[in-house]
């Protein structure tokens, strides 16, 4: 993951719009904001997004 990535994450979290784990929701919210790298990230490496939203793990 690199920072473009955590930044994009950190970003929706702010937003205060939704879980975090729904990753449904934090793609549709990343899309809406331009952020495409995060929406294909989350389809791509969806286990290695939940590490981070747990630990705050950069694998």
């Amino acid at each position: 993951m690199d920072d473009l990535i955590k930044n994009q994450i950190l970003a929706v979290r702010d937003t205060g719009l939704t879980n975090m784990f729904d990753t449904k929701a934090v793609q549709s919210i990343a899309y809406h904001k331009g952020f495409y790298e995060l929406v294909i990230f989350i389809e791509d490496h969806q286990k290695e997004y939940v590490d981070f939203i747990l630990h705050g793990k950069r694998e």
